[in-house]
Protein backbone atom coordinates (compact mmCIF):
# COMPACT_ATOMS: atom_id res chain seq x y z
CA UNK A 1 0.00 0.00 0.00
CA UNK A 2 1.61 3.26 -1.40
CA UNK A 3 0.00 6.36 -0.27
CA UNK A 4 0.93 9.65 -2.08
CA UNK A 5 -0.01 13.16 0.35
CA UNK A 6 -0.46 16.37 -1.39
CA UNK A 7 -2.22 19.62 0.20
CA UNK A 8 -3.09 22.89 -0.49
CA UNK A 9 -3.74 23.58 -4.39
CA UNK A 10 -5.16 26.54 -4.09
CA UNK A 11 -6.05 26.18 -8.09
CA UNK A 12 -7.34 29.95 -9.39
CA UNK A 13 -4.77 32.14 -7.20
CA UNK A 14 -3.21 34.62 -8.75
CA UNK A 15 0.53 36.48 -7.76
CA UNK A 16 -0.15 40.30 -7.96
CA UNK A 17 -3.07 39.92 -10.37
CA UNK A 18 -1.24 37.60 -12.72
CA UNK A 19 -3.19 34.41 -13.18
CA UNK A 20 -1.19 31.33 -12.86
CA UNK A 21 -3.31 27.84 -14.38
CA UNK A 22 -0.11 26.97 -16.80
CA UNK A 23 1.61 26.32 -13.72
CA UNK A 24 -1.82 25.01 -12.02
CA UNK A 25 -1.66 22.56 -15.10
CA UNK A 26 1.51 21.32 -15.39
CA UNK A 27 1.65 20.76 -11.81
CA UNK A 28 -1.38 18.22 -12.46
CA UNK A 29 -0.12 16.69 -15.31
CA UNK A 30 3.35 15.91 -13.20
CA UNK A 31 1.33 14.87 -10.68
CA UNK A 32 -0.65 12.14 -13.25
CA UNK A 33 2.56 10.90 -13.92
CA UNK A 34 3.89 10.57 -10.52
CA UNK A 35 1.04 8.05 -9.45
CA UNK A 36 1.95 5.70 -12.40
CA UNK A 37 5.92 5.71 -11.87
CA UNK A 38 4.99 5.56 -8.09
CA UNK A 39 2.46 3.30 -8.44
CA UNK A 40 0.67 4.68 -5.93
CA UNK A 41 -2.58 3.31 -4.19
CA UNK A 42 -4.00 6.48 -2.38
CA UNK A 43 -3.93 10.40 -3.00
CA UNK A 44 -4.56 12.39 -0.27
CA UNK A 45 -5.07 16.17 -0.71
CA UNK A 46 -5.62 17.85 2.69
CA UNK A 47 -7.32 20.84 2.18
CA UNK A 48 -7.27 24.37 0.02
CA UNK A 49 -7.95 22.44 -3.17
CA UNK A 50 -9.44 26.06 -4.57
CA UNK A 51 -8.19 29.34 -3.76
CA UNK A 52 -11.84 30.67 -2.67
CA UNK A 53 -15.36 29.70 -2.45
CA UNK A 54 -16.18 30.43 -6.12
CA UNK A 55 -13.63 29.04 -8.41
CA UNK A 56 -13.28 30.05 -11.60
CA UNK A 57 -14.74 27.72 -14.64
CA UNK A 58 -11.21 27.09 -16.03
CA UNK A 59 -9.86 26.09 -12.31
CA UNK A 60 -13.35 23.83 -11.81
CA UNK A 61 -12.21 22.15 -15.36
CA UNK A 62 -8.68 21.48 -14.43
CA UNK A 63 -9.99 19.47 -10.73
CA UNK A 64 -12.33 17.65 -12.78
CA UNK A 65 -10.16 16.68 -15.33
CA UNK A 66 -7.67 15.74 -13.39
CA UNK A 67 -9.92 13.44 -10.76
CA UNK A 68 -11.44 12.07 -14.40
CA UNK A 69 -7.46 11.47 -15.49
CA UNK A 70 -6.36 9.63 -12.23
CA UNK A 71 -8.85 7.15 -12.56
CA UNK A 72 -6.59 5.90 -15.61
CA UNK A 73 -3.95 5.35 -13.38
CA UNK A 74 -3.12 2.89 -11.21
CA UNK A 75 -4.14 4.85 -8.27
CA UNK A 76 -7.37 3.01 -7.05
CA UNK A 77 -8.27 5.63 -4.41
CA UNK A 78 -8.83 9.92 -4.08
CA UNK A 79 -9.46 11.07 -0.36
CA UNK A 80 -10.04 15.20 -0.21
CA UNK A 81 -10.87 17.41 2.77
CA UNK A 82 -11.27 21.13 2.53
CA UNK A 83 -9.90 23.60 3.35
CA UNK A 84 -10.21 27.12 5.06
CA UNK A 85 -10.12 28.57 1.33
CA UNK A 86 -13.31 25.94 0.39
CA UNK A 87 -16.43 26.18 0.44
CA UNK A 88 -18.06 23.14 1.90
CA UNK A 89 -21.42 23.04 0.13
CA UNK A 90 -19.06 23.26 -3.27
CA UNK A 91 -17.13 20.50 -2.57
CA UNK A 92 -19.51 18.55 -1.34
CA UNK A 93 -21.77 18.37 -4.03
CA UNK A 94 -21.02 16.20 -6.44
CA UNK A 95 -19.33 13.75 -3.72
CA UNK A 96 -22.17 11.16 -4.94
CA UNK A 97 -21.05 11.36 -8.63
CA UNK A 98 -17.33 11.21 -7.83
CA UNK A 99 -17.63 7.97 -5.31
CA UNK A 100 -18.48 5.97 -8.81
CA UNK A 101 -14.63 7.19 -9.41
CA UNK A 102 -13.52 6.08 -6.08
CA UNK A 103 -12.64 9.81 -5.14
CA UNK A 104 -14.03 10.39 -1.99
CA UNK A 105 -14.84 14.18 -0.56
CA UNK A 106 -15.66 15.20 2.67
CA UNK A 107 -16.44 19.18 2.96
CA UNK A 108 -17.45 19.44 6.29
CA UNK A 109 -17.24 18.29 9.30
CA UNK A 110 -19.87 15.59 9.97
CA UNK A 111 -22.35 15.06 13.02
CA UNK A 112 -21.74 11.35 13.25
CA UNK A 113 -18.46 10.89 13.61
CA UNK A 114 -18.88 7.63 11.52
CA UNK A 115 -19.43 9.79 8.64
CA UNK A 116 -15.74 11.22 8.22
CA UNK A 117 -13.92 7.24 8.65
CA UNK A 118 -13.22 6.33 5.09
CA UNK A 119 -12.30 2.87 4.34
CA UNK A 120 -10.42 2.11 1.43
CA UNK A 121 -10.78 -1.17 -0.16
CA UNK A 122 -8.38 -3.58 -2.44
CA UNK A 123 -8.98 -5.43 -5.40
CA UNK A 124 -9.53 -7.89 -3.40
CA UNK A 125 -12.30 -6.79 -1.50
CA UNK A 126 -10.73 -6.61 1.36
CA UNK A 127 -10.11 -3.32 3.12
CA UNK A 128 -6.37 -2.05 3.02
CA UNK A 129 -6.52 1.32 4.79
CA UNK A 130 -8.84 3.26 7.10
CA UNK A 131 -9.00 7.03 6.71
CA UNK A 132 -9.58 9.77 9.29
CA UNK A 133 -10.58 12.54 6.68
CA UNK A 134 -11.11 15.52 9.28
CA UNK A 135 -11.53 18.60 7.16
CA UNK A 136 -10.93 22.35 8.50
CA UNK A 137 -12.87 22.36 11.67
CA UNK A 138 -14.96 25.72 12.15
CA UNK A 139 -15.55 27.38 15.04
CA UNK A 140 -19.51 25.98 14.61
CA UNK A 141 -17.78 22.01 14.25
CA UNK A 142 -16.21 22.15 17.59
CA UNK A 143 -17.66 24.56 20.18
CA UNK A 144 -20.90 26.25 21.60
CA UNK A 145 -20.65 30.21 22.29
CA UNK A 146 -20.85 31.25 25.69
CA UNK A 147 -21.86 34.56 26.76
CA UNK A 148 -18.98 36.71 28.53
CA UNK A 149 -16.45 34.04 27.90
CA UNK A 150 -13.00 35.87 27.65
CA UNK A 151 -10.67 34.93 24.47
CA UNK A 152 -8.88 32.71 26.47
CA UNK A 153 -11.73 30.69 27.42
CA UNK A 154 -12.67 30.24 24.22
CA UNK A 155 -9.00 29.38 22.86
CA UNK A 156 -9.62 26.38 25.32
CA UNK A 157 -12.88 25.52 24.17
CA UNK A 158 -11.58 25.67 20.84
CA UNK A 159 -8.73 23.36 21.55
CA UNK A 160 -10.82 21.44 23.32
CA UNK A 161 -13.06 20.98 20.64
CA UNK A 162 -10.67 20.00 17.92
CA UNK A 163 -9.49 17.18 20.44
CA UNK A 164 -12.69 15.92 21.08
CA UNK A 165 -13.59 15.80 17.51
CA UNK A 166 -10.28 13.79 16.67
CA UNK A 167 -10.70 11.12 19.17
CA UNK A 168 -14.85 10.83 18.35
CA UNK A 169 -13.36 9.97 14.76
CA UNK A 170 -10.63 8.25 15.79
CA UNK A 171 -12.02 5.74 18.17
CA UNK A 172 -14.69 4.98 15.57
CA UNK A 173 -11.98 3.89 12.79
CA UNK A 174 -10.22 1.98 16.01
CA UNK A 175 -13.47 0.14 16.37
CA UNK A 176 -13.75 -0.37 12.49
CA UNK A 177 -9.55 -2.28 12.39
CA UNK A 178 -10.12 -4.41 15.52
CA UNK A 179 -13.37 -5.49 13.72
CA UNK A 180 -11.34 -6.13 10.46
CA UNK A 181 -8.42 -7.91 11.82
CA UNK A 182 -10.54 -9.98 13.58
CA UNK A 183 -12.03 -10.95 10.52
CA UNK A 184 -7.97 -11.81 9.43
CA UNK A 185 -7.62 -8.62 7.52
CA UNK A 186 -4.53 -8.22 8.48
CA UNK A 187 -3.02 -5.17 9.66
CA UNK A 188 -5.29 -2.10 8.37
CA UNK A 189 -3.54 1.04 9.10
CA UNK A 190 -4.87 4.40 9.92
CA UNK A 191 -4.51 7.29 8.10
CA UNK A 192 -5.27 11.09 9.56
CA UNK A 193 -6.07 14.60 7.46
CA UNK A 194 -6.34 17.79 8.94
CA UNK A 195 -6.26 21.52 7.96
CA UNK A 196 -4.76 23.61 10.81
CA UNK A 197 -2.14 25.46 11.99
CA UNK A 198 -0.20 22.94 14.17
CA UNK A 199 2.13 24.36 17.34
CA UNK A 200 5.83 25.67 16.02
CA UNK A 201 4.80 25.02 12.16
CA UNK A 202 6.77 27.32 10.05
CA UNK A 203 5.60 29.80 7.53
CA UNK A 204 7.58 32.16 5.13
CA UNK A 205 6.65 35.69 4.36
CA UNK A 206 4.66 36.32 1.21
CA UNK A 207 3.14 32.42 1.47
CA UNK A 208 -0.16 33.23 1.75
CA UNK A 209 -0.87 31.93 4.75
CA UNK A 210 -4.35 33.92 6.30
CA UNK A 211 -3.67 33.54 9.94
CA UNK A 212 -7.39 35.38 10.12
CA UNK A 213 -8.53 32.30 8.67
CA UNK A 214 -8.14 30.14 12.01
CA UNK A 215 -9.08 33.40 13.80
CA UNK A 216 -7.90 33.33 17.72
CA UNK A 217 -7.77 29.27 17.57
CA UNK A 218 -4.45 28.53 19.09
CA UNK A 219 -1.81 26.45 17.63
CA UNK A 220 -2.53 23.10 18.19
CA UNK A 221 0.05 20.52 19.88
CA UNK A 222 0.90 17.32 18.47
CA UNK A 223 0.00 15.47 21.91
CA UNK A 224 -3.70 16.72 20.87
CA UNK A 225 -3.54 14.01 17.96
CA UNK A 226 -4.44 10.52 19.07
CA UNK A 227 -1.59 7.69 18.83
CA UNK A 228 -4.33 5.28 16.67
CA UNK A 229 -2.78 7.35 13.64
CA UNK A 230 -0.20 5.77 11.57
CA UNK A 231 0.13 9.37 9.71
CA UNK A 232 -1.58 12.23 9.82
CA UNK A 233 -1.45 14.16 6.47
CA UNK A 234 -1.68 18.25 7.32
CA UNK A 235 -2.66 21.03 5.22
CA UNK A 236 -2.72 25.02 5.83
CA UNK A 237 1.17 25.68 6.10
CA UNK A 238 2.89 25.79 2.72
CA UNK A 239 6.42 24.72 4.31
CA UNK A 240 6.86 21.45 3.71
CA UNK A 241 8.22 20.02 7.37
CA UNK A 242 7.65 18.02 10.26
CA UNK A 243 5.50 18.52 13.12
CA UNK A 244 6.74 18.61 16.37
CA UNK A 245 9.70 16.41 15.74
CA UNK A 246 7.35 13.34 14.82
CA UNK A 247 8.04 11.96 11.55
CA UNK A 248 4.48 11.12 10.86
CA UNK A 249 3.16 14.00 11.17
CA UNK A 250 3.87 16.35 8.39
CA UNK A 251 2.65 19.24 6.08
CA UNK A 252 3.45 18.37 2.58
CA UNK A 253 3.07 22.00 1.60
CA UNK A 254 1.92 23.85 -1.51
CA UNK A 255 3.20 22.23 -4.95
CA UNK A 256 4.17 25.86 -6.26
CA UNK A 257 5.34 28.98 -4.93
CA UNK A 258 2.41 30.86 -3.57
CA UNK A 259 4.58 34.04 -3.05
CA UNK A 260 7.97 35.44 -3.65
CA UNK A 261 8.62 34.64 -0.12
CA UNK A 262 8.87 30.80 -1.83
CA UNK A 263 10.72 31.49 -4.45
CA UNK A 264 13.89 29.20 -3.44
CA UNK A 265 11.99 26.82 -1.69
CA UNK A 266 11.62 23.21 -2.75
CA UNK A 267 8.14 21.77 -2.64
CA UNK A 268 7.62 18.07 -1.97
CA UNK A 269 4.63 15.51 -1.97
CA UNK A 270 4.87 12.84 0.79
CA UNK A 271 5.28 9.11 0.13
CA UNK A 272 3.83 6.66 2.49
CA UNK A 273 4.44 2.90 2.03
CA UNK A 274 2.87 0.44 4.62
CA UNK A 275 4.49 -3.38 4.33
CA UNK A 276 4.26 -5.88 6.82
CA UNK A 277 3.18 -3.59 9.12
CA UNK A 278 6.03 -1.71 8.75
CA UNK A 279 5.70 2.57 7.69
CA UNK A 280 8.43 3.96 5.53
CA UNK A 281 7.94 7.80 4.37
CA UNK A 282 9.98 9.12 1.48
CA UNK A 283 9.68 12.93 0.11
CA UNK A 284 9.51 13.30 -3.71
CA UNK A 285 10.93 16.65 -4.91
CA UNK A 286 8.45 18.88 -7.07
CA UNK A 287 9.58 20.49 -10.18
CA UNK A 288 9.31 24.39 -10.70
CA UNK A 289 7.33 25.49 -13.58
CA UNK A 290 7.48 28.89 -13.15
CA UNK A 291 10.40 30.89 -11.34
CA UNK A 292 9.79 33.56 -9.34
CA UNK A 293 12.83 36.18 -8.47
CA UNK A 294 12.78 38.78 -5.50
CA UNK A 295 14.84 41.94 -5.41
CA UNK A 296 15.38 44.54 -2.81
CA UNK A 297 18.25 46.88 -2.96
CA UNK A 298 19.37 50.23 -4.78
CA UNK A 299 19.26 51.11 -8.01
CA UNK A 300 22.51 49.62 -8.62
CA UNK A 301 21.76 46.21 -7.65
CA UNK A 302 18.29 46.42 -9.10
CA UNK A 303 19.46 47.23 -12.18
CA UNK A 304 22.58 45.04 -12.19
CA UNK A 305 20.67 41.98 -10.75
CA UNK A 306 17.66 42.70 -13.44
CA UNK A 307 19.89 42.76 -16.10
CA UNK A 308 21.69 39.37 -15.31
CA UNK A 309 18.01 37.77 -15.16
CA UNK A 310 16.94 39.01 -18.34
CA UNK A 311 20.28 37.86 -20.12
CA UNK A 312 19.57 33.88 -18.62
CA UNK A 313 16.44 33.88 -21.25
CA UNK A 314 14.00 32.18 -18.66
CA UNK A 315 10.57 33.18 -17.71
CA UNK A 316 10.95 34.67 -14.66
CA UNK A 317 8.47 36.62 -12.62
CA UNK A 318 10.45 39.25 -10.44
CA UNK A 319 9.32 41.57 -7.27
CA UNK A 320 11.53 44.10 -6.56
CA UNK A 321 11.69 46.72 -3.66
CA UNK A 322 13.70 49.89 -3.97
CA UNK A 323 15.33 50.67 -0.96
CA UNK A 324 18.14 53.45 -1.91
CA UNK A 325 18.27 57.05 -0.54
CA UNK A 326 18.30 58.79 -3.84
CA UNK A 327 15.15 59.75 -5.66
CA UNK A 328 14.26 57.75 -8.84
CA UNK A 329 11.14 59.52 -10.60
CA UNK A 330 11.25 57.10 -13.33
CA UNK A 331 12.23 53.87 -11.96
CA UNK A 332 8.98 51.49 -13.77
CA UNK A 333 10.21 53.24 -16.81
CA UNK A 334 13.99 52.68 -16.23
CA UNK A 335 12.93 48.72 -15.33
CA UNK A 336 10.73 47.82 -17.62
CA UNK A 337 13.43 49.68 -20.36
CA UNK A 338 15.56 46.63 -18.67
CA UNK A 339 13.28 43.85 -19.04
CA UNK A 340 11.58 44.96 -22.31
CA UNK A 341 11.22 42.41 -25.19
CA UNK A 342 12.50 39.77 -22.90
CA UNK A 343 11.09 36.73 -20.79
CA UNK A 344 10.98 39.09 -17.77
CA UNK A 345 8.09 40.28 -15.87
CA UNK A 346 8.08 42.24 -13.28
CA UNK A 347 4.57 41.81 -11.08
CA UNK A 348 5.40 44.60 -8.14
CA UNK A 349 7.69 47.69 -7.94
CA UNK A 350 7.66 49.02 -4.65
CA UNK A 351 9.77 51.94 -3.74
CA UNK A 352 10.40 52.49 -0.13
CA UNK A 353 13.04 55.37 0.03
CA UNK A 354 15.42 55.21 2.96
CA UNK A 355 15.95 58.78 4.56
CA UNK A 356 19.57 59.63 5.74
CA UNK A 357 17.93 60.18 9.05
CA UNK A 358 17.42 56.34 9.94
CA UNK A 359 13.90 56.88 8.98
CA UNK A 360 11.92 54.76 6.92
CA UNK A 361 9.11 56.53 4.73
CA UNK A 362 6.56 53.56 3.23
CA UNK A 363 5.82 55.31 -0.40
CA UNK A 364 4.56 52.18 -2.22
CA UNK A 365 3.00 51.59 -5.15
CA UNK A 366 0.82 48.05 -4.13
CA UNK A 367 -2.60 48.26 -4.81
CA UNK A 368 -5.23 48.00 -2.25
CA UNK A 369 -6.09 44.37 -3.98
CA UNK A 370 -2.95 42.99 -3.47
CA UNK A 371 -2.78 43.16 0.57
CA UNK A 372 -4.72 40.89 2.14
CA UNK A 373 -7.91 42.61 5.41
CA UNK A 374 -5.11 42.11 8.08
CA UNK A 375 -2.36 44.02 6.13
CA UNK A 376 -4.84 47.50 5.80
CA UNK A 377 -5.96 46.70 9.53
CA UNK A 378 -1.89 46.50 10.61
CA UNK A 379 -1.13 49.88 8.63
CA UNK A 380 -3.94 51.41 9.43
CA UNK A 381 -3.21 51.11 13.44
CA UNK A 382 0.47 51.93 12.65
CA UNK A 383 -0.67 55.63 10.99
CA UNK A 384 -3.05 55.76 14.35
CA UNK A 385 0.01 54.62 16.83
CA UNK A 386 -1.43 52.56 18.35
CA UNK A 387 0.62 51.17 20.98
CA UNK A 388 2.36 47.20 20.39
CA UNK A 389 -0.07 45.54 23.33
CA UNK A 390 -3.30 47.25 22.33
CA UNK A 391 -2.43 46.23 18.55
CA UNK A 392 -2.24 42.53 19.81
CA UNK A 393 -5.34 42.49 21.19
CA UNK A 394 -7.04 44.78 18.29
CA UNK A 395 -5.55 42.13 16.07
CA UNK A 396 -6.70 38.96 17.42
CA UNK A 397 -10.37 40.86 17.82
CA UNK A 398 -10.11 42.17 14.53
CA UNK A 399 -9.55 38.51 12.86
CA UNK A 400 -12.13 36.90 14.78
CA UNK A 401 -14.29 39.28 12.75
CA UNK A 402 -12.73 38.76 9.31
CA UNK A 403 -12.97 35.23 10.04
CA UNK A 404 -17.00 34.93 11.27
CA UNK A 405 -17.52 36.73 7.87
CA UNK A 406 -16.00 34.66 5.17
CA UNK A 407 -17.20 31.58 7.07
CA UNK A 408 -20.27 33.08 6.48
CA UNK A 409 -19.95 33.84 2.97
CA UNK A 410 -18.10 30.33 2.30
CA UNK A 411 -21.42 29.04 4.16
CA UNK A 412 -23.56 30.40 1.74
CA UNK A 413 -22.07 29.73 -1.74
Amino acid sequence: MKVIHSSDWHLGRSLYQRKRYEEFELFLAWLLETLINEQADVLIVAGDIFDTGTPSNRAQELYYRFLRDVSKTPCRHVVLVAGNHDSPSFLDAPKTVLKALDVHVIGTARDNPADEVVVLYGQSGHPEVIICAVPYLRDRDIRTVEAGESLEEKNRRMIDGVKSHYDAVCATAVAMKTAFENEGSGSVPIIGTGHLFAAGGQTVDGDGVRELYVGSLAHVGCDLFPPSMEYLALGHLHVPQIVGGKDHIRYSGSPIPMGFGEAHQQKLLCAISFESGNRTIREIAIPLFQRLERISGDLEKITETLTNLVAKGESIWVEIEYRGTEVVPHLRELVDGIVENSSVEVLRLGNRRTYDRGLTKSKDDTNLEDLEPMDVFLRCCGELKIEQAQQDELKTVYAELLRSVMEQDLMAQ
